[in-house]
């Protein structure tokens, strides 16, 4: 009785907290831009810890009438009076971001807290970060989601003034704000992120008294027990998407670790490592069949659920596509060559700088990268938020979880984008499209090398 009274008591504190500043701001009494007292000046008059303010903060910042700003402090910022009606604002969103983040619940949410802004979802289809800009520089879209890969192009084509600059929030892992910065300015937001994973059944490998795969296995191990997992005409013991660069780079970063350039800058591929690694890869594809179509619909973990496949190499984004599966499955880091390294997948946030709603679409950002939303995000899909707290959140579970589901904190060192392997996206991009000729026997290594050298010298700057 006494434990239950002491966290109502806490709970009270911590609503007197966040209602009083809300009334305080809602009546005027705490105009636009004037500062807080510090988290240290609240946790004192309320007897509560430095944590437990600051997420008493985040709710506040979450409706729009707090920002805070790093190493400086929390700024009020609204309420904002609207005479002409509900903000529109329009958010573009990838396809899957609907199952991987569940964008909607998340907007039905920021409605209920912002009856002044109206939010308009569209999905993109054709996500060619061509056609995006296109979308931004028309005024089509106020705010997108956008994947590292296409924030990339646009730093490559000298595009990245078309975002409007963010502040970076210090509980977002810092390996994703980074990467999202350029030339001192932050330009996107980070969301949500996946290392690409082993996704396994459990019950394949009891059946067939196989140890389950941990961050030591190297691949000799893996394809030794893939062996001993599979039934000829009935299941394979390991699969992937054979054809996505999102799963083929981890044998690029492994094994050929950084693509050489000569002294003018150009590519060479011919007699290095990371021919090997292509070489590698054509070696691996021989063993298995291409079974799977399209990557985006899941075609992979379709068979995984449908008992075709022992282990696979995937996503938390892909694991998304198992929340209804039966299956008892659980995850493990890619096996490695001795050296341990695996591809960052990263989505986040971005505002149009043109949008003549700027402000309704930077309190949308700041509410999907709150701790409210980013929480929502970890509860109830597979996908990994991009503020800490809320990945690393620890409570009771609203769904079957993996039992390894929190490997992700420990396998950081291992993160690689593949802008570590000394490459851009066009070139990239160049890269995925030709290099299946190759793979599928058509031509030789030479022939390979010196075709792709000649193209990307063409594209070069």
């Amino acid at each position: 009785m006494e434990s239950r009274s002491s966290r109502k008591m806490f709970r009270s504190r911590l609503d007197d907290l966040v209602n009083t500043i809300r009334d305080e701001i809602t009546s005027g009494q705490r105009v636009p831009g004037e500062f807080l007292p510090s988290e240290r000046e609240f946790s004192k008059q309320y007897n509560l810890s430095n944590l437990t303010v600051r997420k008493g903060l985040e709710q506040l910042v979450a409706e729009g009438l707090i920002d805070k700003i790093p190493r400086v402090g929390n700024k009020v910022t609204g309420p904002s009076a609207r005479e002409s009606g509900p903000a529109l604002i329009r958010i573009g969103y990838n396809t899957s971001i609907p199952r991987e983040a569940g964008i909607g619940s998340l907007l039905e949410q920021f409605h209920e807290l912002h009856p002044d802004i109206r939010v308009e979802a569209i999905p993109i289809t054709n996500e060619h970060p061509d056609v995006i800009k296109q979308f931004m520089d028309n005024g089509i879209l106020d705010v997108i989601t956008l994947n590292y890969n296409h924030y990339r192009y646009f730093l490559e084509k000298g595009w990245a003034n078309i975002w409007e600059p963010v502040q970076s929030d210090p509980d977002i892992y810092p390996f994703l704000t980074e990467a999202y910065t350029s030339g001192g300015e932050q330009h996107v937001m980070p969301f949500i992120f996946s290392p690409v994973i082993l996704c396994y059944n459990r019950e394949h490998f009891l059946e067939k008294s196989v140890h389950e795969p941990d961050g030591g296995w190297r691949w000799e191990r893996l394809f030794d027990n893939a062996s001993k997992l599979a039934i000829p005409g009935e299941r394979l013991g390991f699969y992937y998407h054979f054809l996505s660069a999102n799963r083929w780079s981890v044998f690029l970063l492994q094994r050929g670790r950084s693509f050489e350039r000569d002294d003018g800058g150009e590519l060479k591929l011919y007699g290095t490592p990371m021919m090997e690694a292509f070489r590698f890869c054509r070696e691996v594809q021989e063993h298995f069949p291409i079974l799977s179509e399209n990557i985006a619909n899941g075609d992979s973990e379709q068979l995984f659920m449908q008992g075709k496949v022992s282990v696979m190499m995937t996503s938390y984004f892909h694991l998304n596509f198992l929340k209804d599966s039966p299956i008892p499955f659980d995850i493990a880091p890619v096996p490695h060559f001795g050296d341990p390294a695996t591809l960052l997948m990263s989505i986040g946030l971005a505002v149009n700088r043109k949008s003549p709603n700027k402000e309704a679409a930077m309190t949308l950002l700041r509410y999907l990268t709150s701790y409210t939303a980013q929480l929502e995000i970890r509860r109830h899909t597979y996908s990994l938020p991009a503020l800490k707290p809320a990945a690393e959140w620890v409570g009771e579970e609203a769904g079957y979880r993996p039992s390894r589901f929190s490997l992700f904190r420990e396998i950081v060192p291992s993160y690689r984008f593949f802008t570590e392997m000394n490459i851009g996206e066009i070139e990239m991009r160049m890269i995925e499209k030709e290099v299946r000729l190759y793979w599928a026997g058509l031509e030789s290594e030479e022939t390979f090398c010196a075709r792709l050298e000649r193209l990307l010298s063409a594209i070069a700057p």
